[in-house]
């Protein structure tokens, strides 16, 4: 599916143009210290004009017929490209995280890795992560390893979402 450029949307962020929209769709979140689940999330990604993109993510556990049955995660934060194919993305966690990515882009692709991470006194032991995200097949695809919890860096979490908006 081609993707519309929206003429109010600014020049800068049409390396990440192919995100905008409404995203929904399934994955599966494990790691050493947890075990394994299905979950469902839902993606907003949105822009006012200005050079950088609003991120929205809410995800939930799945039971084995595919019902919500608990709240897994929020994140919310901000995509903003820069010269030569770079971008930054900058999220904030309800569990007291706040993270700063930094990364490239090249068509339909963003690879990205903390910068830094910054945590609450409460929050739980986090200290890196790798994010890769694509466009594949007019699907949003994408992948988490995580660096947590005296873990080394290591698979966290997968999902294919589908464009709803």
């Amino acid at each position: 599916m081609p993707i519309e450029i929206d003429p109010t949307m600014h020049p800068d962020l049409a390396p990440l143009a192919w995100m905008i929209g409404m995203w929904e769709g399934a994955g599966v979140v494990g790691y050493p210290t947890i075990e394994s689940a299905n979950f469902g999330q839902e993606v907003q990604v949105s822009h006012d004009g200005r050079p950088f993109l609003f991120w929205r993510s809410s995800t939930w556990v799945l039971d084995d017929r595919g019902q919500q049955t608990a709240p897994l995660a929020v994140e919310t934060g901000f995509w903003r490209p820069l010269p030569g194919d770079e971008v930054e993305l900058v999220l904030a966690h309800a569990t007291g995280i706040v993270e700063m990515y930094y990364g490239s882009t090249s068509p339909a692709k963003v690879e990205l890795r903390t910068d830094g991470v910054l945590r609450s006194p409460h929050a739980s032991e986090y200290a890196a992560a790798h994010r890769l995200y694509g466009y594949v097949n007019g699907n949003l695809m994408w992948a988490m390893d995580m660096a947590a919890g005296g873990q080394s860096l290591t698979s966290h979490v997968s999902a294919e979402l589908k464009r709803v908006s």
